[in-house]
């Protein structure tokens, strides 16, 4: 299947997406925070990217927006998976280049929708 990264600084949070993508049969790729982003994305190369907004240092939004205007990522799918679920988070997300917004708490199918629909 596809080659999914995952950024979230809960640990609990990255073990439940996790085992979630893995039960679809998606490899997954897990990193705590946003710290030199790009260098692991670069060097991962995954179909997708599941990130989390609120994170300490450069938060969810800013690190997709510095994704999307990166020549060598901007093709790579971003789902925002984030306790922000007010509409106006959902367009913030869009404005900054996401494809998709997960609210949490979500249900394995709602993430898994979000990654189908993302790679579509």
């Amino acid at each position: 299947m596809s080659k999914i990264v995952v950024v979230d600084d809960s640990y609990a949070e990255l073990q439940m997406i996790e085992s979630y993508l893995k039960a679809a049969n998606h490899t997954v790729v897990s990193f705590p925070n946003t710290d030199k982003l790009e260098d692991k994305i670069a060097a991962e190369k995954p179909d997708l990217i599941v990130m989390d907004v609120v994170m300490p240092g450069r938060n969810g939004f800013q690190a997709c927006r510095d994704l999307k205007n990166d020549d060598r990522f901007k093709g790579i799918p971003i789902v925002l998976c984030t306790s922000k679920g007010q509409e106006s988070d959902k367009f913030w997300g869009q404005q900054q280049g996401a494809n998709g917004h997960v609210v949490k708490p979500f249900k394995s199918e709602d993430l898994l929708a979000a990654v189908k629909r993302a790679l579509g």
